[in-house]
Order: C-alpha cells, then structure tokens, then sequence
C-alpha cells in the first residue's frame, strides 16, 4: 500500500489546495498538521531549503512547494481526470490563473489569518 502524508497547517491556502487535489484524485492520506512557531524535526527535514508547509511525503519520498506538489499528484496519480487542460494555450491560461492566486490572492488570506500572530512570514499591507 501507498504511503501518503500530507504536512500542513490549517490556515494555509497553499495546502488547503493539496487537500482538494487529493480528495479530485480518491488519493487516500494522511494529515499531520504542523505548528509553525515550533516546527518539528520531520518537517525540517523534509523541507530544508524552506521550512515550511505543504510537503508531500509519498513512499518516504517529500515533495515540496504547493504547485510542485500538485503537478506531481496529476502525473502520478494519472488514472482520473487531468487538473490541466490537454490544450497548450488553456494550460497557460490556467497557469497564469494559478501563479496570480499565489502573487496577488494567497499572500493577503494569509496576511488576514495571521496578523495577530507572530508566525507571519510576507510583509502584509
């Protein structure tokens, strides 16, 4: 059987849509919810380079960065319905949609779930 583990918090948007892939794909998991003021060693270890959630383990294997991570479930997991369109140009609009979710949405959600905590990590304005 398939080792799935998600590490998240529950107040991020970039896992939060993890969460969604998974449950489009029937992709059963397991969720491990990470505080961020006390991060735990697994979660370090996984994602060294950024320290922060969402990471993918599969099979012991971590995979990190939210659009990374979903590329990687809709090429694994390939027996059900695509999460990109088959048409080069829908693929790029989609894309585009997705990276300005992340630059111009994602960023302020954050900013609003966060700011009465210390654990903010963007410049909220």
């Amino acid at each position: 059987m398939e080792e799935v583990k998600l590490f998240r918090t529950w107040s991020s948007p970039y896992a939060l849509r993890i969460v969604w892939a998974l449950k489009l794909k029937g992709i059963v998991y397991e969720t491990i919810y990470e505080d961020l003021a006390n991060k735990s060693s697994l979660l370090l270890e996984y994602n060294p380079v950024h320290k922060k959630v969402p990471v993918l383990l599969h099979n012991g294997t971590p995979i990190c960065e939210s659009l990374v991570i979903l590329e990687y479930i809709d090429e694994t997991w390939n027996t059900t319905a695509r999460f990109l369109p088959e048409d080069p140009l829908a693929r790029a609009t989609a894309r585009f949609w997705a990276k300005f979710n992340d630059d111009r949405v994602n960023h302020h959600f954050s900013c609003a779930v966060n700011r009465n905590s210390y654990v903010i990590t963007y410049k909220c304005s």
